[in-house]
């Protein structure tokens, strides 16, 4: 009967779903002894949504003064970097410190286990599948407003000698756009158009060249979404702790740096967590040690933060903060076949169902 209940576990055992976290170098499973696993630890992921927006001044950009009026014209490039939204993501990873086994014998009903790779137990006498993919670091280009202003210059402007008379020449083709663009809106142009829909392409195509010539004098700007990722494990209570340092022109910069500001991090249990029986004063029974174990999670609060101004604020159940705890070895007798599943992040019962004896 033993081999045959330890054959079945295996089978379910290499059913086992992946998961995205650091494998312990003792590999749990099917032993001769019954089956080893690990309770999770709770670990959160701050994942940052950050835009870059890059500046590139455009190929007048010290005309602009000059020929436009224009004195705010940047003639350097630059970055602007800006945090658009701070989240918070727990997930579970191994716990080294917390390895247990559930014994087969014979009296009792050889449970099936499902593990993830990491050796945490999912499920007892049931499959468990969960997702565990999580958010990683990425940049995403969003937006390039590069119209290619070269193709706008007339042949006129690219005949000129100079770079000052080609600005020159450009920005007189900016005022003549707007002087026909004027016309049309009042009616005057030598070339009216004959209705409505006519007179808006015109005014799009008069629109799109001066923005064109425009982008000679203004530049581009091209924007990039990024995602940071930092994971942290928390097992106590501590704040303005740093996460990273942040600066609007240079990203994420060293700790050290004096460009950046820093971005914190405070952790609180708040305490969730059922006070326990008290202790018995009896040794425990070898019944009691080869039971199932659990975990009892607490509540712990995770905010972030940089000043006054707070980013991030959540509370999750988290497995370090709470308790270990006993689930009968009486549930798994040939005549109780109870199926379990565990919570990947907490370790905690998410679900039981204890069929009644027959």
């Amino acid at each position: 009967m033993l081999r045959k209940c330890l054959a079945a576990a295996a089978l379910v055992v290499s059913l086992g779903t992946a998961a995205q976290t650091q494998v312990s170098d003792y590999r749990p499973g099917i032993t001769t002894e019954g089956i080893t696993y690990f309770l999770p630890a709770t670990h959160v992921r701050v994942i940052f949504e950050v835009t870059r927006t890059h500046y590139e001044p455009g190929e007048f950009a010290p005309f602009a003064a000059r020929f436009l009026r224009q004195t705010d014209v940047t003639t350097t490039p630059y970055d602007v970097w800006k945090i658009e939204q701070v989240s918070l993501v727990p997930y579970g990873v191994a716990d080294s410190s917390k390895v247990y086994s559930i014994k087969l014998k014979a009296k009792t009903s050889a449970p099936l286990a499902t593990l993830a790779t990491d050796g945490r137990l999912l499920a007892v006498n049931t499959i468990a599948n969960y997702d565990t993919a999580l958010p990683s670091a990425s940049v995403t280009p969003v937006s390039d407003n590069d119209m290619h202003a070269a193709n706008y210059k007339t042949a006129e402007i690219l005949a000129a000698g100079s770079r000052a008379k080609m600005a020159e020449l450009t920005a007189n083709e900016i005022y003549d756009i707007r002087e026909n663009r004027g016309l049309l809106l009042k009616g005057q142009a030598d070339f009216m158009p004959k209705d409505g829909e006519q007179l808006n392409l015109m005014l799009a195509n008069l629109q799109k060249q001066e923005d064109g010539l425009l982008q000679l004098f203004y530049g581009t700007q091209k924007v990039e979404r990024h995602i940071l990722v930092r994971d942290i494990y928390p097992t106590k209570d501590v704040a303005d702790v740093m996460l990273l340092n942040f600066s609007k022109h240079l990203g994420v910069v060293d700790n050290d740096d004096p460009a950046g500001t820093p971005i914190l991090y405070a952790i609180k249990d708040l305490h969730t967590l059922p006070l326990s029986a008290p202790e018995s004063g009896k040794s425990k029974s070898k019944k009691e040690v080869e039971d199932l174990r659990y975990v009892v999670p607490s509540r712990v609060k995770v905010s972030v933060y940089n000043g006054d101004e707070e980013w991030a604020s959540q509370s999750f159940p988290m497995a370090q903060f709470g308790r270990v705890e006993h689930l009968g070895a009486d549930l798994f007798n040939k005549k109780m076949d109870t199926e379990i599943i565990l919570d990947p992040t907490t370790g905690g019962i998410s679900r039981i169902t204890a069929p009644r004896p027959e």
